[in-house]
């Protein structure tokens, strides 16, 4: 059963040492992911979902590392021989369970951007079978609020994104279950399908609370942070 969630984005940026004179732009996000994800401890068992090319598990000796992006950050530091190395979405959730000591025994899943929204949801449902489960979810909102966004300017992207933060700020599950994977596609919505596996992984029970922590676009692309809980947990 779903006992907690907490959903965050995944841009490198995050980390200071990747923004670097720009990191205090990122403070108040950060913060307010470091309080979603400390929510998390005392669940049997912590699951981080977040989007990649394929939807698979990664194994328990799978590493962290931002090398790709020009940091030489790597955890555990010394990955074992024949490891794979975590997509983006998955790093920075590492990186955001270090930071609250709660890396260890962690399991990590991937789901497919293009995933159809069924898919996204018999995963979530799947990830919560037995014990009480704790989701770190990853994912970005559009990356279409501006000019200067990656993908430039749609003004689908702001209704789309308000559309998202209330879903997370109110737990509301059928709200992200029917997130229409083509505008999704449209606006450049990395955390449609993790975010749907989520809804699937609440499975419509009541009791389930929610607290949008944070709603930014500081880039452009649409950054939240919310914790999902139980009142009986």
């Amino acid at each position: 059963m779903l006992v907690a969630a907490a959903v965050c984005p995944h841009p490198p940026v995050l980390v200071p040492e990747m923004a670097g004179e720009a990191a205090p732009e990122l403070d108040g996000l950060r913060a307010a992911c470091d309080r979603a994800v400390g929510r998390l401890a005392g669940a049997d068992a912590l699951v981080v979902v977040g989007g990649a090319a394929e939807t698979r598990p990664y194994g328990a000796d799978a590493y962290a590392s931002l090398r790709p992006y020009g940091l030489g950050w790597t955890s555990p530091a010394d990955p074992a021989d024949g490891a794979e190395a975590l997509p983006l979405s998955l790093t920075i959730g590492r990186w955001l369970l270090e930071r609250q000591g709660l890396a260890d025994g962690a399991r990590y899943q991937a789901v497919a951007f293009d995933a159809e929204p069924d898919v996204c949801m018999a995963l979530g449902r799947e990830l919560v079978e037995g014990g009480d489960v704790a989701l770190l979810v990853m994912g970005d909102g559009s990356a279409c609020r501006s000019e200067m966004a990656p993908g430039y300017l749609d003004v689908r992207a702001r209704p789309y994104d308000e559309g998202v933060a209330r879903a997370l700020g109110t737990a509301d599950a059928d709200a992200l279950a029917a997130l229409d994977p083509e505008l999704s596609r449209d606006v450049q919505a990395a955390g449609r399908a993790a975010w749907q596996a989520l809804a699937g992984a609440a499975g419509g029970a009541p009791g389930l609370t929610g607290e949008l922590l944070a709603d930014e676009a500081p880039y452009g692309v649409g950054y939240f942070a919310a914790c999902w809980s139980r009142r009986s947990a």
